[in-house]
């Protein structure tokens, strides 16, 4: 029995990005890629991208 491949993440789609903007700070985002994360710099927070939906809440954000 043998497992499926693992596929990368598909990336974020750019129009989505232009228009997403932290909830605590308002300011621009900024996608990595590598970590599936949305990053607020002003905030010092990264929000997930599960499922290839980002997850705007700052409950489910990371320090940073």
């Amino acid at each position: 029995m043998t497992t499926p491949p693992v596929s990368d993440p598909a990336p974020l789609d750019p129009w989505l990005l232009e228009r997403l903007v932290c909830p605590m700070t308002r300011t621009p985002l900024r996608y990595d890629g590598q970590a599936q994360e949305l990053v607020s710099d002003a905030a010092g927070l990264a929000y997930p991208i599960r499922d290839g939906v980002p997850v705007m809440l700052v409950e489910e954000a990371r320090s940073l």
